[in-house]
């Protein structure tokens, strides 16, 4: 039996069966990570990321959204509710919604990450709209047009 390869899954707004080729479904580069759509719907959506080191996403609500973080290869330091936690290689991250949370490679090596959050919300929409965006003050901007709200840099 041949797998039907699908990219992209969304039918009258329910997830539509099938396989999402490696690498395939559309991919964004913000701020020096690189996201691929592995699966988008209403209820859900999923993407890969590849983490250089030194990258980070500061800590950030999603008040609509659960969130989760599949650690595929290498490890992060995951910020949850204002405390460090390490995630390694097989690690699941779950981050409920209206939980603050960040996540940081401060390794020396990559990390590659399978995400999702359910429901979808706007957050792919967001994704499509900081594509190679660079400035970090309309990042924050958009962001928070999209149901995403990152918190204010703490005190020096």
């Amino acid at each position: 039996m041949r797998a039907r390869r699908t990219a992209v899954s969304v039918k009258g707004g329910q997830l539509e069966g099938g396989i999402s080729p490696p690498q395939e479904g559309g991919e964004w580069h913000i701020l020096g990570h690189t996201y691929w759509n592995r699966a988008w719907c209403e209820s859900t959506f999923a993407f890969e990321t590849l983490d250089p080191p030194g990258t980070f996403v500061p800590p950030h609500v999603h008040p609509t959204q659960d969130e989760f973080i599949a650690i595929l290869e290498g490890e992060l330091e995951v910020e949850l509710d204002g405390q460090r936690h390490k995630a390694l290689a097989g690690s699941l991250v779950k981050m409920p919604r209206g939980v603050p949370h960040g996540y940081f490679n401060t390794t020396q090596e990559p990390t590659r990450c399978l995400f999702w959050v359910s429901p979808a919300g706007r957050l792919k929409e967001l994704f499509d709209q900081l594509h190679e965006m660079t400035d970090t003050d309309e990042v924050v901007r958009v962001s928070a047009e999209h149901d995403v709200e990152f918190l204010p840099a703490p005190e020096p």
